[in-house]
């Protein structure tokens, strides 16, 4: 009889309550900040995460669509990305002063050298690291990413990606985001921080 590959239960546990708690306790006050380009998989990850650690999750595009009182296409359209970008940084100062959560932040967020330093100062950063491939084929299934708005988004992907991966490689962690279940993601991204936070 051959082996039949069983797909993970939804919401499937991979860390014990134990391990939970211990990193919840290792991080006190700081958050897991996921950074990372656009389809990179922040905040399906950083959802599932939340869950798994017991630990409030936030997505900092939300919360600055909440604050300008619109979309961020359409911030991006009337006000220019200056004007994000500057409520971006206010937002996730905010939201990093507000106690520890699982934040998935935009891609161009950890761009900011003062949104980098306070992350640093009270924040544990993981880079979900994506090839071009990957990315291309998930942002291409919505098309409310303002900075694809070209006739070649790949193209810009592949710009962006060259501009940004060297600060992301500055990021606390770095774990590779791929087609595979969520759940390995999440078990490496635990592991990573028991790694780091010395548990």
């Amino acid at each position: 009889m051959p082996f039949v590959f069983k797909k993970q239960r939804k919401n499937q546990k991979v860390c014990s309550k134990a391990e939970a708690r211990a990193i919840r306790e290792a991080l006190g006050d700081r958050s897991i900040v996921l950074v990372g380009l656009m389809g990179a998989g922040k905040t399906a990850i950083g959802r599932r995460l939340a869950q798994q650690l017991s630990i409030p999750f936030t997505d900092a595009d939300d919360e600055i669509e909440q604050a300008a009182g619109k979309s961020i296409s359409d911030i991006f359209a009337e006000d220019g990305e200056d004007v994000f970008r500057n409520g971006e940084k206010r937002v996730i100062a905010r939201l990093l002063d507000d106690g520890s959560s699982i934040m998935a932040t935009g891609g161009g967020a950890y761009m900011d050298e003062d949104t980098r330093q306070k992350i640093g100062e009270t924040g544990v950063s993981v880079w979900l690291k994506a090839n071009l491939d990957i990315l291309f084929e998930r942002v291409s299934r919505r098309d409310n990413r303002p900075l694809l708005q070209t006739e070649n988004p790949k193209a810009v992907l592949k710009s962006l990606m060259d501009e940004r991966y060297p600060i992301y490689q500055q990021a606390d962690i770095v774990v590779q985001s791929r087609n595979v279940p969520h759940e390995k993601i999440m078990h490496e991204i635990i592991s990573a921080l028991k790694k780091y936070l010395n548990i």
